[in-house]
């Protein structure tokens, strides 16, 4: 591939994610400390950028790393980060340390997901929620996402399924506009056809949202937190989020604590 074609097809690249995150060339200028003109030579394939000035640009586009990786082989560089599969033993000590996390939480439910909400694992009191869930949504990858909002799942039981599934749908959302990723757009759209107009539309009155789920008749309430890996160099990693959940209220604390 000559250089020419390679300037070209990372400028469009770089383009297309300045636009994604609707920053005009003077702003991304102001971020960034690279001219306009630098910039526009760039983006129209005059001028070709070092790695280094594809990764400063992509910092402060906040583009994912398996984006990044893509960047660089548009502008002919090899990819700066790895892509491993889970089971991959040069990650084993942090996914062994996830799941430790996981058992920590218990008796409350925890769940490591990955970047699509996907189930990677989960201790065992997530197994109280998911009962009754139709065979099909349970089958691997089990989507979280889906299993609480699809008729078949927990939607029945949620006792504040506008609220909790508009907060589900922001998120998802969000994640859709970040990445730009296809099965991000696809699963919100997919949710969004579980929900009416209204339920997104809902005002939110607390100050979290809660999680008000039915469960072997006794109702209970959850707030939920999620976090990730602040430094992961991997891109499966950086997909990883531990969300858990803790008691709303007295009630359910009391529930799972005699367990």
């Amino acid at each position: 591939m000559s250089v020419a074609v390679e300037a070209s097809s990372i400028g469009a690249l770089l383009r297309t994610w300045r636009e994604r995150r609707r920053f005009s060339q003077q702003e991304l200028s102001n971020r960034s400390r690279v001219s306009t003109r630098h910039l526009s030579r760039v983006e129209t394939g005059k001028a070709h950028p070092t790695p280094e000035m594809i990764m400063h640009l992509s910092d402060n586009l906040d583009v994912p790393l398996r984006d990044r990786n893509r960047l660089l082989l548009a502008g002919g560089y090899a990819p700066r980060y790895q892509d491993r599969q889970l089971d991959d033993v040069s990650i084993a000590v942090v996914m062994d340390g996830l799941r430790r996390l996981l058992d920590a939480h218990l008796p409350y439910p925890a769940l490591l997901l990955d970047d699509h909400w996907d189930i990677v694992d989960a201790n065992a009191a997530v197994d109280q929620l998911l009962t009754g869930c139709a065979p099909e949504l349970l089958e691997p990858p089990i989507n979280v996402v889906r299993v609480c909002l699809h008729p078949d799942g927990l939607a029945g039981r949620i006792g504040n399924r506008e609220e909790w599934g508009g907060h589900l749908l922001q998120q998802v959302s969000h994640r859709a506009e970040r990445t730009h990723d296809q099965r991000h757009r696809e699963l919100a759209a997919e949710i969004a056809g579980y929900l009416d107009k209204s339920d997104v539309a809902t005002p939110l009155t607390g100050p979290v949202v809660i999680l008000e789920i039915d469960v072997d008749g006794d109702p209970l309430r959850f707030f939920s937190t999620s976090a990730t890996l602040s430094a992961a160099t991997d891109a499966t990693l950086e997909g990883l989020h531990l969300e858990t959940f803790l008691p709303a209220d007295d009630e359910t604390r009391r529930r799972f604590d005699k367990r």
